[in-house]
């Protein structure tokens, strides 16, 4: 079954986090049998984004369809094997605020959208909306579409309006993934808006699923995967005041979660 607490847990190295995860170069029969469990996979997938399609389009008010997508997503990831364990939830504040996670893969906004209060709206890249169907459930599940996050724009503006509205936004700040682990420079949107409304900053580690799923794969491998919700940042705090500061202490948290290299430094 699905591990979900409220409390932190015991961290898991991370050799031991993956001991059980296919090799980096598999040999044929094993690559064999990772393109069967990803055939299956992806079938169940398929079948999941034709329940949600379903759902979005019928059921009326966004909270039920927020509620009902959620339960859809979890129960596609059990059906294809995979259990997040997900840890940390009382660390989510209970009035509005910004979470900010690493972006490892394809699935990443998957496991949120499943595991996170319905209440938060998920911040998606403008492009998105070129995909008609893509765009359709997104925003009928109640995500809000930005095209930039430089500081000064149009889109940060509404970010704020937004927040200081008591929304929950979610933000995956790196804008995007990469086969290589590591975590990228956090672009500013997520925390201009956090600093401008003076919300809280939830950091989420988000860990195997680039394993599972990677930039330029088209199946899945099976994989172990785990959601960390960290403790909440204030930017009230003096420290924190600047929303740079607020980012790279966002960004440091997640690196200390997930044990990945810090790729802003070689950039």
């Amino acid at each position: 079954m699905i591990s979900v607490t409220d409390t932190p847990q015991t961290r898991a190295p991370l050799p031991e986090h993956t001991d059980l995860m296919p090799p980096d170069n598999p040999g044929p029969a094993a690559r064999f049998a990772y393109s069967l469990y990803g055939l299956y996979a992806l079938a169940v997938f398929v079948v999941g984004v034709l329940a949600t399609l379903i759902v979005v389009t019928v059921t009326p008010g966004q909270e039920w369809r927020r509620r009902i997508v959620a339960r859809i997503i979890r129960l596609t990831f059990l059906t294809a094997g995979v259990r997040p364990v997900v840890t940390g939830l009382a660390n989510l504040p209970d009035g509005p605020c910004v979470v900010v996670a690493n972006h490892a893969s394809y699935v990443d906004g998957l496991l949120l959208k499943a595991f996170l209060p319905p209440r938060f709206s998920f911040v998606i890249k403008g492009e998105m909306r070129k995909n008609p169907v893509v765009h359709f459930v997104l925003r009928r599940s109640g995500a809000r579409f930005v095209e930039r996050f430089g500081s000064g724009t149009r889109d940060v503006r509404e970010l704020v309006r937004a927040a200081r509205e008591g929304r929950a936004l979610g933000f995956f700040p790196e804008g995007t993934f990469i086969a290589d682990p590591g975590v990228l420079r956090f672009r500013p949107g997520a925390f201009l808006a956090a600093s401008k409304a003076r919300i809280p900053v939830a950091p989420v580690g988000i860990r195997g699923t680039r394993r599972m799923l990677p930039a330029g794969r088209s199946l899945p491998w099976p994989s172990r995967v785990s959601v960390e919700v960290l403790p909440a940042i204030t930017p009230e705090a003096p420290e924190y005041a600047d929303y740079r500061a607020l980012a790279e202490a966002a960004r440091q948290r997640i690196l200390a979660a997930v044990g990945e290299p810090d790729l802003a430094q070689s950039a």
